[in-house]
């Protein structure tokens, strides 16, 4: 009969929880742990009226909890979940999760939908991601039980878009499972009218379209999200709705677009609300904006600028210190090292990613980190093996549905094969990398793709006029997005192509013009380069007066 009533109580149990709804009296309770302690059926730590006990196997458990009829469990989980509320608020405030599976098991389903909920919440306060999913699916399920009412709704809802941010954070932004926990609770706004979930349901499925594409639709969710914060006076909501903008106008490379919603952002950012807001919608506003805005004031030209983001956007993920925030952080850190063509410190923060991601289970950033770190080891000299590598993570990325930053990876894989010789791989890898820029309007690395095709026509020995025109494609589309920093690489590869042609001074003026526009950043390499180059024109071809504010 103990066993059996320890059986309904877990695995593991305590000694005054069990005495709390037995029926025995105590002498007879500790008798009867006394045998099943020394037949091994139970462990024993501590002593009566604070030992612990766990079952030694949960076959026996199971076993023990099977022999009780049906409705004597239901009674005694009952009982359990009585005692729970009245006797141990403590245990009930930490470990929601055991009140609601008594309380399912009582079959008291509306009481327990509540506390798979509030177990939900607190998972994912605590970044226990897969704990969260259990536990609020669970109380999903035991929801469907009840009849439909407004409120029925309402708790689906809740629970809806608390699993939104955990799916999204374990399976990818854009797994067709969070898309279907949001999807359903966009359904039950309208069924519910005005509620304060819409901003949150139109927030989860902007994430989800902006991780998968196409960015038109993420970008129109992402202007509904503003509409409605405009609505209201709450600063976390306008902040987050200038969060989604600001990232889809960035990833279709429309850059000045996303440093006008950074800095309205930033301004209304408090770092004292950081760790709410990263719970709630998945990571922090503010560590986002700031690395986000190091890789667009990089690709605007001004590389000193962007190493400053860089460096708060670090500081501020570590005082937040919430893993998926620091996946962010890392991420985003090692992109513009990669950009900035700083290895050493891209490899760093791309090894570091995948640490954190492997042991927080997301998916979706152990992939991103594998390619980064394989891109990163390319350049440190480790090319063939790491070009299987990287098409791997490129593969696991598309099975989480994330369209991400695709043309930038499949960027840096056509970088690789060039370096490594295999050029007609490489431009088969730009035509991948092309067609998902059509396709999702992700236009991001636009002007680097084409300069990298250029640079690989020549490479294989195309006549020089095809592969001119899209090194001249690649100025065009980097001045109209005003990407100074690719607009300056794309310049180099085009005034080497005007040199080889005897353009010596069409070389010298379009390489010229584009350096004096940058005020910082002489000792990054792509500036470095291109000064080098342009003493060498300037030896060729005679005195180069560049002019810039020293």
């Amino acid at each position: 009969e103990v066993a059996q009533l320890a059986a309904v109580l877990g695995r593991e149990f305590t000694y005054d929880l069990v005495k709390s709804i037995a029926p025995q009296d105590e002498e007879t309770l500790q008798a009867g742990l006394g045998q099943l302690v020394a037949a091994e059926l139970l462990y024993q730590r501590g002593r009566p009226p604070r030992a612990r006990y766990v079952f030694k196997h949960a076959l026996i458990q199971d076993a023990a909890y099977a022999s009780l009829l049906k409705s004597t469990r239901q009674q005694i989980h009952q009982r359990t979940a009585q005692v729970l509320e009245a006797q141990f608020p403590e245990m009930v405030a930490t470990q929601p999760e055991l009140l609601a599976h008594h309380l399912t098991e009582a079959r008291q389903h509306a009481e327990a939908v509540a506390y798979w909920q509030r177990a939900g919440e607190r998972a994912v306060a605590r970044s226990a991601h897969l704990e969260a999913i259990s536990h609020l699916t669970t109380g999903l399920a035991v929801l469907q039980t009840l009849p439909e009412t407004t409120e029925r709704i309402q708790q689906e809802l809740f629970l809806q878009v608390t699993l939104g941010p955990a799916l999204m954070n374990t399976k990818g932004f854009a797994a067709p499972e969070a898309e279907h926990a949001y999807a359903r609770a966009r359904a039950l706004c309208q069924r519910a009218g005005d509620t304060p979930q819409r901003f949150s349901v139109l927030r989860g499925l902007w994430q989800f379209y902006n991780g998968r594409g196409p960015y038109q639709t993420a970008r129109e969710l992402g202007e509904q999200c503003l509409q409605l914060a405009q609505q209201g006076d709450d600063t976390a909501r306008l902040l987050e709705a200038h969060h989604t903008l600001w990232t889809t106008h960035f990833l279709m490379g429309e850059l000045p677009l996303a440093r006008t919603h950074m800095e309205q952002g930033l301004a209304l950012h408090d770092p004292e609300q950081s760790r709410a807001l990263a719970v709630t919608y998945g990571h922090d506003p503010g560590v986002c904006c700031r690395g986000g805005a190091a890789v667009a004031l990089w690709l605007l030209g001004y590389p000193d600028q962007a190493l400053r983001e860089l460096h708060a956007a670090h500081a501020l993920a570590q005082e937040v210190a919430h893993p998926p925030t620091v996946a962010f952080a890392r991420m985003l850190t090692g992109i513009a090292y990669q950009l900035r063509r700083e290895t050493d410190a891209a490899h760093e923060q791309a090894e570091a990613l995948i640490a954190l991601a492997t042991e927080q289970g997301f998916a979706l950033f152990v992939a991103i980190g594998g390619i980064l770190r394989g891109a990163t080891r390319t350049a440190l000299g480790q090319r063939g093996e790491q070009i299987g590598q990287i098409r791997q993570d490129l593969a696991a990325v598309r099975e989480t549905g994330s369209a991400v930053l695709e043309p930038y990876f499949l960027g840096l894989l056509a970088d690789v094969y060039a370096q490594d010789g295999q050029v007609e791989a490489g431009l088969a890898t730009l035509d991948e990398a092309l067609a998902a820029a059509q396709g999702t309007g992700q236009r991001m690395v636009e002007a680097e793709l084409y300069r990298l095709r250029g640079s690989l026509l020549l490479q294989k020995g195309t006549p020089q006029a095809e592969a001119e025109t899209w090194l001249q494609r690649a100025v065009d589309v980097a001045r109209r997005q005003e990407a100074k920093s690719l607009e300056l690489r794309a310049a180099m590869s085009l005034s080497r192509l005007w040199h080889q042609q005897g353009k010596r001074q069409e070389a010298r003026d379009l390489l010229a013009g584009v350096y004096a526009w940058f005020t910082e950043g002489f000792d990054t390499a792509d500036l470095q380069e291109a000064q080098t180059l342009l003493d060498e024109l300037a030896q060729v071809s005679g005195p180069l007066h560049v002019l810039r504010d020293e």
